[in-house]
């Protein structure tokens, strides 16, 4: 008969099993950690892409979640911290037991675009097999591993050759006539003069510095020829602007705001300024496609606003600057301008006096340099925020509407509750300052609350900033405008550049194309070519 377990031997047996049990239990309970560590991630990363979302689709709400915004990415940091330890215990647990280790799953990498040219790398093929060396072996399949490339620039000289033939008869020479080049004597082509121009003005790299680039890819062109062409690009484009011009100002509302610009002087430089009229009609289901106007002058007088918008009457969305208060003249012909003001500006003056963060990195202590009073009043225009943010998209008159019975009784409390708190204040408060930027003036409240009674106003003139938010990164490289008709060019060419990017076409594309096909487009199809009507026409390439 065969031996029986002695007790020793199944004790341990029951021991071996027990511990075995209680790896796979502390390797599961690893597991499940790694799981919820990579969920947690999963919604906090989730949660910082909304945040982010929220604050570059509604300007104004920026301030209000910066603070927001920093927690999530502390607190997702810390996360994809402890999903990293989990993950090594995971593995070390996974090579003690028979428990298969976690894999975090991570998102789909989305397949390369399908317009993309392929290039097939054909890998030598083994001749014999890797176990036992036969030779048999055939073709079963090919796994494809795709890897993206960027080639270099590459240059080239086209040759238009246009043969010549003479007649037996009358001895007539006859030849094709010459190509049109996009500038009069003209030996760029259009994609070369198209990045020329949106380097210079759409990435802000002076033309200095693309010279040295092109030189260091073996193609030297002088400054001199570069500015050269970047003036006759701007005289050949006019009809374009002159289109564009027309259709901002056709608009019924405007957005308008402006900028600092250093400009080369004697002895140095001075401040000018490039304004911004912006026609955007989306925020109210306008059918008008949206459109930006810039104007380049020296200083900021009256003179310069009243001038770009002479002969245009509407509604007019800026800050509280003096300088467009000619347009609102009553005297103004054909009709004034009525203001309708933004509430971000208003918004800012409170959030300063109750921004924590910024009072604690001063080093102030923060219960006594928070207004309790600015506080407040952030709290109450932040509700008109969220009530505003619902209503972004519907018809002017489902705006009014909804304004009317959400809006307008926070604005009537917000107008009571601060006269009652600026009574009881010193004038020399910051705090009274802040709200007389909203009541001291005359016709001051009734344009801020002029958005209540018009569904085409917006709440806020962040459109207009963001159409001046290039250009203000844009100084740090190109540092200044090197004289009045250069600044008058840069906003020429913002005007054709920002209405394209508004419009969502490619900037570089689309001057391409309508520099090469200006010279033969006759003038009543002019407005194919704008940014809105634009179909994109591929240049002929030569034989």
């Amino acid at each position: 008969m065969p031996e029986t377990p002695s007790e020793i031997d199944v004790l341990r047996a029951a021991l071996a099993a027990a511990e075995a049990r209680a790896a796979a239990a502390e390797e599961e309970l690893t597991q499940a950690r790694a799981v919820v560590s990579a969920s947690d991630a999963m919604i906090r990363h989730l949660q910082l892409q909304i945040a982010k979302l929220r604050r570059d689709q509604f300007g104004h709400s920026a301030e209000r979640h910066a603070r927001l915004i920093e927690q999530l990415e502390m607190q997702l940091e810390d996360l994809e911290t402890d999903l990293g330890q989990d993950r090594a215990k995971t593995d070390a647990a996974a090579a003690k037991t028979t428990v298969a280790a976690f894999e975090r799953r991570r998102p789909a990498r989305k397949p390369f675009p399908e317009h993309l040219p392929r290039e097939r790398v054909v890998v030598e093929a083994p001749t014999s097999c890797s176990c036992c060396g036969s030779a048999r072996i055939v073709k079963m399949g090919e796994d494809i591993t795709e890897t993206l490339e960027v080639v270099p620039r590459q240059w080239k000289v086209i040759q238009t050759v246009r043969e010549k033939f003479t007649c037996r008869d009358c001895e007539k020479i006859s030849q094709p006539p010459a190509p049109f080049h996009p500038t009069p004597r003209g030996w760029a082509g259009p994609n070369l003069l198209a990045m020329l121009l949106f380097e210079k003005f759409g990435q802000h790299q002076p033309l200095n510095r693309q010279a040295e680039r092109y030189a260091k890819e073996g193609v030297e062109i002088s400054l001199s020829t570069l500015a050269d062409q970047v003036g006759a690009c701007t005289a050949a484009l006019q009809p374009i602007h002159d289109l564009i011009r027309a259709h901002v100002l056709g608009a019924e509302r405007l957005h308008a705001d402006d900028t600092t610009v250093p400009l080369m002087a004697k002895g140095g430089t001075q401040t000018a300024r490039l304004w911004t009229y912006l026609r955007d009609d989306r925020p109210f289901a306008g059918g008008a496609p949206p459109a930006a106007l810039y104007h380049f002058s020296t200083d900021r007088r009256m003179e310069h606003p009243t001038r770009h918008l002479a002969g245009w009457t509407g509604i007019l969305q800026a800050d509280a600057y003096g300088g467009y208060n000619g347009v609102y003249d009553a005297a103004r012909k054909p009709a004034p301008a009525l203001s309708a003001l933004c509430w971000s500006h208003a918004r800012r003056k409170f959030f300063e006096l109750a921004d924590i963060k910024a009072t604690a990195k001063k080093g102030k202590r923060v219960a006594e340099d928070i207004s309790p009073i600015a506080l407040e009043a952030v709290k109450r225009i932040d509700a008109i925020f969220d009530a505003e943010r619902g209503i972004t998209g519907m018809s002017a008159v489902a705006r009014r509407d909804a304004r009317q019975r959400q809006v307008a009784p926070m604005v009537h409390d917000l107008h009571e509750w601060m006269r009652a708190e600026r009574a009881r204040m010193s004038k020399h408060n910051p705090v009274a300052k802040a709200i007389n930027y909203m009541l001291e003036e005359d016709g001051r409240w009734e344009a801020f609350t002029r958005f209540l009674d018009d569904g085409r106003i917006c709440l806020t003139n962040n459109a207009a900033e963001r159409a001046l938010r290039g250009i203000a990164l844009g100084r740090k490289a190109w540092l200044f405008a090197g004289s009045p008709r250069g600044g008058e060019r840069a906003a020429f060419m913002y005007s054709l550049i920002v209405t394209a990017k508004m419009n969502d076409v490619d900037p570089q594309a689309w001057l391409a194309d309508v520099l090469a096909r200006l010279p033969d487009i006759p003038v009543p199809r002019l407005p194919e070519l704008l940014p809105w009507n634009w179909q994109h026409s591929p240049v002929a390439k030569a034989a």
